[in-house]
């Protein structure tokens, strides 16, 4: 377990980005209506364009939930900090600008150019 961070921080930073997420993720469950009378002269293909943004969006904050979660059952195993791929510390400012990434900058350049 690291001690050079303050683990009990990012715990919160990753809680209140999740409750954020969650929170937002309510509006994109809204269908799209295409009720002309409501929402004025809407084609059917910007309905559709807006539907494709909306899901996208979703399939999105759905993944960031999902990297939300494994780093906050990493701080609860011990392993919060060190990188998934080679084990070493990830610096603290890469922490404090994504407290959910899972490996140091190294081993995501190296995962970009696969």
């Amino acid at each position: 377990m690291r001690e050079d961070i303050d683990l009990t921080a990012f715990k919160q930073l990753l809680k209140e980005r999740l409750a954020a997420l969650t929170a937002g993720n309510e509006a994109a469950d809204t269908p799209v209506e295409l009720d002309q009378t409501r929402i004025g002269r809407l084609s059917r293909m910007d309905a559709m364009q807006q539907q494709a943004m909306t899901q996208a969006t979703r399939r999105l904050a759905d993944q960031e939930k999902l990297r939300i979660k494994t780093a906050l059952a990493r701080i609860e195993d011990g392993e919060y900090g060190y990188c998934v791929h080679c084990g070493d510390d990830i610096p603290e400012g890469r922490l404090r600008f994504d407290p959910s990434v899972p490996s140091c900058i190294d081993c995501a350049r190296e995962a970009e150019t696969k």
